[in-house]
């Protein structure tokens, strides 16, 4: 297994942004074009896109999917796409388009049932997010908590198969305070399968902090906001990650 980077794209509005915590009023915009961006980053190295319809997954629809479809198709990159999941027409949409992975995340919380019968039919192609404030999951843009615990909600969907999940602190994302490894690490190990860290990440030696829990799971990391402030480019982050712990 070797430790991946994921660079990230927010898109609202057709824009690349960051926002502090999920809150939708606190936005930064970075970027007019998700596919200039990614571009730029494949061009550093990148060979995964983390993509987010910041749109999609406040309104429950897809908003934002051309710009995903065009960068999977166009770049070369595997791209992984979250927000506005809803339905098995969405996850059809983006897969048979060239999207190599989608991420579900509310519906993981209001309807588990639906999402094993998912996991069975697209496999590893089947991502599941788990957003967590204080261990419990949030949901629908991170505008609601739930009364589940990420640990117990990971546990009952790796065991119906999923394979990967990616984790994030609400506490921490988009707050370069870093991330919350002990988290990532716990749910990588109570699933025992592979976890993407997310939220936090603000130096390299986060990076390399993280990577020291691949062997339990951690699989690698999403870099959103410590990239667009220059804190390191996606080849260093990458360069970071490639040696030994």
């Amino acid at each position: 297994m070797s430790f991946i980077i994921y660079p990230a794209i927010d898109m609202r509005g057709g824009k690349c942004v960051r926002l502090i915590q999920g809150d939708y009023n606190q936005e930064t915009i970075y970027g007019d074009s998700p596919f200039e961006m990614a571009k730029r980053f494949v061009d550093e190295g990148a060979e995964w896109i983390h993509m987010v319809d910041l749109d999609g997954a406040k309104d429950g629809v897809r908003i934002n999917d051309r710009y995903v479809i065009d960068v999977a198709n166009k770049l070369g990159v595997k791209v992984q796409i979250g927000g506005g999941i809803r339905t098995r027409e969405d996850i059809e949409h983006y897969l048979s388009q060239g999207v190599t992975r989608v991420i579900i995340g509310s519906v993981a919380v209001s309807n588990p049932e639906l999402v094993k019968e998912w996991i069975k039919e697209f496999g590893e192609q089947i991502v599941i997010g788990l957003d967590a404030k204080d261990g419990y999951v949030a949901t629908h843009g991170w505008l609601e908590t739930s009364g589940l615990k990420a640990t117990d909600l990971g546990k009952d969907l790796a065991d119906a198969g999923a394979e990967t999940f990616i984790f994030t602190d609400i506490a921490t994302d988009g707050m370069l305070s870093g991330p919350n490894i002990d988290a990532v690490a716990e749910l990588a190990k109570v699933t025992g399968k592979k976890v993407i860290a997310s939220g936090g990440v603000s130096s390299l030696e986060d990076l390399a902090a993280l990577k020291k829990y691949e062997s339990v799971g951690v699989s690698g990391a999403i870099c959103g906001k410590s990239i667009y402030t220059g804190k390191f480019t996606v080849k260093q982050a990458i360069e970071e990650v490639k040696n030994p712990c």
